[in-house]
Formats: structure tokens, C-alpha cells, sequence
């Protein structure tokens, strides 16, 4: 039986007296809503303890760290709609929504981290500022505690969000599946066409556009108020926003 991988700060403490920053994202997967990204500096000192990987904590213990993270972390949050996702495909979409992380941080807190550690095989983005290195890590949310971190904030702000979007589309139980391909929400959108979030290049909905079959009621629904494709206007992005406490608050 292989022991359990636990996230720690092996690979932050190789890169001594530099700001290391950890990045992840969520919502690469679903049919509808945005992709987010968060990107975050631990205190060594005073973090959530149970920190982990956000897809291993129960919806409560997630919750409750990302509570704590608020209050002991810095971190930025990148968030890019379905509209450009549609544009310039998930990856790239994944890829803009992690510099805008990185963009929010630095914009919050005046700070410039010099490492940044991102979950996956890929770099989102070029060396700028005063970064020097850009490390992907495979699997970095259960190797790394800022990459794990960065997982909980973004998971739980893409919640919020698309808890907001079913106060508007409770048709789709955006609540229950957050816009995932689940069989009860690939059954809704047959049943009701798709709505503005929707992604129109994600299967079944693009051969679906595409008449390989038929989905009726396209646009069936209006919104009381318009939001625009970075979701700016959602209350749970104001919230955060406007949060801005540092190592020292």
C-alpha cells in the first residue's frame, strides 16, 4: 500500500529568500460557467492547517479553509468566460484566466513574486517582472501547499459562482452539478436549450449547433440584470475584491 500524499513546502523551501507563489485553476471540464484561476502566497507561519488538495476535502472542510485563506494568504483571483473560452479553446483560456491571477495578486498586494509553481505540464504564461522561474508540477495540488491552496480558492469561488448563476438558471441545477456533464444537466439542456453560459464548443452542445442532433429553445431564458464575460458584476467577485489582507494585517 503506497503511503498518502500529503501537500508540503519541500519544493517553496528549495528556493530560499525568494516570494514563491503557487497557482491552480478549476473548471477546465464543464458544459457552462467560467474558468478560474487563483494565485496565492502561503505565510510558512500561519496557514490553514488542513490545506490539501480541494478535490480530496469534503464540501465543508473546503469551505471552512477557504474562510482561513481569505484571513492568511495573498492571492489573486483570474476569471475568464465562456465566451472566450469558446474563442481561444479551454487551454488557452485556462492559461489567460492563471495570468490574471497572477495580475490580481500583484495588483492587490504590491508584490512581486520571483517563483511561481502551477499545477500541470505546461507554463500559462512568460517570465515577466521580477519572476525568474516557472515550474510546472504534475499533480502539484497534492505536492505543493501553494498549489493546493490556489486549488481551494479558485474551486470555491467558481462555486459561488455558479450558485449565482442557478439563482438565474435554476432549470439547470447549476448548484448541484456546477455546470459538470452530469446526466441530470446533459437531460436539462435537451430539455431546455442552453443559455448564455453554456459553452458552445464542448460536446454534445457543438453537434448539437451544428445539427448532428437537436436542441430546441436555444436562449430560452433572460437575465434580470446583464453580466458581463469576466462576471465582474457577481457579488462573490466584488467580495473578493475588495479583501486585502496581508501577512501583517
Amino acid at each position: 500500500m503506497q503511503p498518502k500524499i500529503q501537500p508540503n513546502f519541500s519544493t517553496e523551501k528549495s528556493y530560499k529568500n525568494l516570494i514563491v507563489a503557487g497557482i491552480d485553476e478549476a473548471g477546465r471540464g464543464p458544459l457552462a460557467g467560467p474558468v478560474v484561476a487563483a494565485c496565492v502566497i502561503l505565510n510558512h507561519d500561519d496557514f490553514p492547517s488542513e490545506i490539501n488538495d480541494s478535490k480530496k476535502l469534503s464540501k465543508i472542510n473546503r469551505k471552512k479553509i477557504f474562510f482561513e485563506l481569505q484571513k492568511k494568504s495573498q492571492f489573486g483571483i483570474g476569471i475568464v468566460g465562456e465566451k472566450i473560452i469558446d474563442e481561444i479553446n479551454i487551454l488557452e483560456a485556462t492559461k489567460l484566466a492563471m495570468l490574471h491571477a497572477f495580475l490580481d495578486l500583484q495588483k492587490k498586494y504590491k508584490i512581486f513574486p520571483q517563483i511561481i509553481l502551477v499545477d500541470g505540464n505546461f507554463r500559462p504564461f512568460a517570465k515577466q517582472d521580477q519572476i525568474s522561474e516557472i515550474i510546472p508540477i504534475v499533480k502539484g495540488d497534492q505536492k505543493s501547499l501553494s498549489i493546493a491552496a490556489a486549488s481551494i480558492i479558485a474551486k470555491e469561488t467558481r462555486d459561488e459562482i455558479m450558485l449565482q448563476l442557478h439563482q438565474k438558471y435554476s432549470q439547470f441545477g447549476f448548484d448541484k452539478h456546477a455546470g459538470y456533464p452530469t446526466k441530470f444537466h446533459v437531460e436539462k439542456i435537451q430539455e431546455f436549450g442552453i443559455c448564455e453560459f453554456h459553452r458552445k464548443s464542448f460536446e454534445p452542445i457543438k453537434s448539437s449547433l451544428f445539427g448532428e442532433s437537436k436542441i430546441l429553445n436555444l436562449y430560452p431564458f433572460q437575465l434580470k440584470k446583464p453580466i458581463d464575460q469576466n462576471y465582474k458584476n457577481l457579488d462573490v467577485m466584488l467580495s473578493l475584491s475588495k479583501h486585502d489582507s496581508g501577512f501583517g494585517a
